[in-house]
């Protein structure tokens, strides 16, 4: 994960508030009780992380992902993460940015959390998603953007909501990187305030080579 540098009055500030680990809860406790639904939910993101940083084939995620779905006990679902980092990162709760004149950005290996709050005035937040780790099905976006730049680089299974901003002397270009009945890997609602701004979400251009 990467974020921007100071330059002249920009003043960037980013806090992370950490998810709980992600082993289920009482995973010390004796290994026949029954697991809950939040129990599976946490597995499931472990699963994706590891996937993302290359632990996981996607065949055994899916093998894994399905065997937590439908686990019923915590000893069962300490069984499918006893192979992975115990500390490895996982997603946070809420990430928040605030800048003022410069740029903050987001991009190879990031991993996305469940929510982020954008503060940025007289500058551009860059959001690339064409690398990033995506553990959550949802991210909603809390923003208050005013003289600046919301960017955000997307890939197929990627579809944005902006149905929840509110627009003044602002600009909101969205070009889907998702075809119509696709599947759906990461939803991004959009909310909150922009203000002689713009808001640009499109597919990451494809470098000659690739």
């Amino acid at each position: 994960m990467t974020g921007g540098g100071e330059e002249g009055d920009e003043v960037a500030r980013v806090s992370e508030a950490g998810s709980t680990a992600g082993r289920p809860a009482g995973a010390g406790a004796a290994p026949a009780l029954r697991a809950s639904d939040a129990d599976r939910d946490r597995v499931v993101d472990v699963l994706r992380v590891a996937a993302g940083e290359g632990r996981l084939t996607v065949e055994e995620l899916g093998e894994r992902v399905g065997a937590a779905l439908s686990a019923r006990t915590l000893g069962e679902l300490a069984g499918l993460t006893a192979d992975l980092p115990e500390d490895g990162p996982v997603a946070a709760d809420v990430v928040r940015i605030e800048q003022r004149g410069g740029s903050a950005r987001r991009d190879d290996g990031w991993v996305v959390p469940r929510r982020m709050e954008i503060v940025s005035s007289l500058g551009e937040v860059v959001l690339d998603f064409t690398r990033a780790v995506i553990p959550h099905h949802a991210l909603e976006i809390d923003l208050d953007l005013r003289f600046g730049t919301l960017r955000l680089l997307t890939r197929p299974g990627i579809v944005i909501d902006t149905d929840g901003l509110v627009v003044e002397y602002g600009k909101v270009r969205v070009r889907p990187a998702t075809a119509p009945g696709a599947p759906v890997d990461l939803r991004i609602a959009i909310r909150g305030e922009l203000g002689y701004g713009k808001v640009v979400a499109r597919p990451a251009r494809r470098i000659f080579g690739r």
